[in-house]
């Protein structure tokens, strides 16, 4: 019985330190810009596929995706009140805005409800959020 207790606190000692460890891990997003590229199977030619941009804070700024075309399309992001993204602008491959969307948040800070309107301020369409907690023993 002594032993079951002294395993059990030592496991309880060693759960922090592994979520420390973890948290080191995490990486620092200020002015963070990440670029992810394509190769062919040989190594060779190189294409950029899509670049993330953070801000000094840390928040996701700007995304953008490239085809062998060129841009794709871009989404720039700003922040509200809670630190959270308050508006999405979307953009086509010529950068001109095609729509936008707003957000609500609920008392846990998670995505309530998304509007999304094209270029000209029509809202175009509403998305609720439903978030239901799974007993992990079903």
């Amino acid at each position: 019985m002594k032993r079951i207790l002294i395993l059990a606190l030592a496991s309880l000692l060693l759960i922090p330190a592994a979520g420390a460890q973890e948290a080191q891990k995490k990486i620092n997003k200020k002015n963070l810009v990440i670029k992810e590229w394509n190769t062919d199977p040989k190594g060779g030619n190189k294409v950029l596929d899509h670049v993330t941009s953070y801000s000094p804070e840390g928040k996701k700024i700007e995304e953008i995706e490239y085809n062998s075309e060129g841009q794709k399309w871009r989404k720039r992001f700003e922040y509200g009140a809670g630190e959270k993204v308050s508006k999405e602008y979307v953009y086509d491959g010529k950068n001109r805005l095609q729509t936008y969307k707003t957000f609500e948040y609920n008392e846990f800070a998670r995505k309530k409800v998304q509007y999304t309107y094209n270029a000209k301020g029509k809202l175009i369409s509403v998305k609720h959020y439903e978030y239901i907690a799974q007993d992990a023993g079903q």
